[in-house]
């Protein structure tokens, strides 16, 4: 067994996705990982996962058979230039407009961007900001 590692911190534990074409959705996450600096952590013939996020086919059996529908997930951005390269990496691997980059009124300094994935989910990329963080994350390795 390959080493994991889980980045506690946050409250969500993991989400999965259930998908109608894996290979489509494998290269959309890809391309948005690549430039949001999020490593694919494991590849199967019917997943792959990165950080919390586990996408399979539906025939893979943790998926039972059902697809999940759509839903919205948003990811944290270092700065304003890795929404704007989220946004097109997306565009280019197959991602669909869902709203440009620019600011958003949730709060002061919300600075994000919008694609539907290969099955309709809604996937952000969001920098909120100037911040200060605690800590990066609290690492677990087992």
């Amino acid at each position: 067994m390959e080493t994991q590692e889980l980045h506690r911190g946050r409250l969500i534990d993991h989400i999965q996705l259930v998908v109608r074409d894996l290979p489509a959705s494998k290269r959309f996450y890809e391309a948005i990982f690549r430039v949001l600096d999020v490593p694919i952590g494991g590849i199967g013939d019917d997943f792959f996962w990165a950080d919390e996020l586990f996408v399979s086919s539906a025939d893979s059996r943790a998926a039972q058979g059902k697809l999940t529908g759509r839903h919205h997930l948003a990811f944290q951005a270092k700065d304003h230039a890795m929404v704007d390269a989220f946004y097109k990496a997306g565009l280019a691997a197959g991602g669909e407009d869902n709203g440009a980059p620019g600011e958003r009124p949730y709060h002061p300094g919300y600075y994000a961007a919008f694609l539907l994935d290969p099955d309709g989910n809604n996937i952000e990329a969001v920098h909120h900001g100037p911040h200060t963080r605690s800590a990066p994350s609290v690492k677990i390795t087992f």
